[in-house]
């Protein structure tokens, strides 16, 4: 059998939050599925930590699980919070920040040729 996504335990109830930690001073990830057409990655913030500014060329949406962030998407501020989504475009410029201990779940839609 197939398995399209790694790193995540099957048939099993469990806490998306719980799947990823905190570390001091680091950002922290899991990829659970990559391919041509999707990219979905837990990731988990320290406070203060950053994804720099950059763009992708698929949608990707962003939802907090556990604290808050801030991502700014072409210039304009987002706070979130656990249970918030946000849709960030395609080629539009965007970062993520840690307004404290924050985790998220990203999932990028790509484009179907790229």
């Amino acid at each position: 059998m197939d398995k399209y996504i790694k790193n995540f335990p099957f048939d099993t109830v469990v806490n998306l939050a719980g799947q990823v930690e905190v570390r001091d001073g680091e950002i922290a990830s899991k990829t659970l599925a990559q391919n041509n057409s999707v990219s979905v990655t837990l990731f988990a913030f320290d406070k203060a930590e950053e994804i720099s500014t950059h763009e992708s060329d698929g949608d990707a949406m962003v939802i907090a699980l556990e604290g808050k962030g801030m991502c700014i998407v072409d210039g304009k501020e987002h706070i979130l919070n656990a249970g918030d989504s946000l849709i960030m475009p395609s080629r539009k410029p965007h970062s993520v920040h840690a307004v404290e201990a924050f985790k998220m779940m990203l999932v990028v839609i790509f484009p179907s040729e790229r």
